[in-house]
């Protein structure tokens, strides 16, 4: 856990989250990469459903994924009891698994959580045998907005951009008949 390069594989790290039957909305950097972002992110962000039920299936998959807790300003991360009460204590979430960084966001900066994220979510299909459901790029960027974070301030820009793309792509693509 302590190595100094942490691994990334996030296929790997939502596999694990789907086995468990995880409700859960990836956003952040990982959904802005998989809606065209040109950024690259190196950790995994998700808002889980609210419900004691899936709490305690979340904190199931993160004991599988062997999580521990991230702290500023310390060197190693922190070994927690992971149960669906962990997440009574805060909102916001930094885990460090054995597949990557896990960020766990219960109320993203800017949204309503999970249900206001599912509403324009799609499913989308990130290896062979394995879709997860990303939210939209407009509902990243207000929550990018709403955060306002020297980094995510940044990104908005290209971000911004990505999305009038896609617009114009689906307005193209409606007035063709596809």
């Amino acid at each position: 856990m302590t190595s100094p390069v942490t691994p990334y594989q996030p296929a790997e790290m939502l596999e694990v989250l789907e086995r468990h039957r995880v409700q859960y909305v990836v956003i952040g950097g990982f959904a802005a990469e998989l809606r065209g972002s040109p950024y690259v992110t190196r950790d995994v962000d998700v808002t889980p459903r609210r419900t004691r039920d899936n709490l305690g299936r979340l904190a199931a998959a993160l004991r599988e994924l062997d999580a521990r807790l991230r702290v500023p300003d310390l060197d190693s991360p922190l070994e927690i009891a992971l149960d669906e009460r962990t997440f009574d204590q805060g909102t916001t979430w930094t885990f460090v698994t054995r597949f990557g960084f896990l960020d766990v966001a219960l109320l993203p900066d800017g949204t309503r959580g999970y249900d206001d994220l599912r509403r324009d979510a799609s499913l989308e299909r990130i290896t062979e045998t394995l879709a997860i459901t990303v939210a939209s790029l407009a509902d990243v960027i207000r929550s990018k907005e709403a955060a306002g974070r020297e980094k995510d301030r940044a990104v908005l820009p290209i971000l911004r951009q990505v999305l009038e793309r896609s617009r114009m792509v689906q307005r193209t693509n409606r007035e063709n008949g596809r």
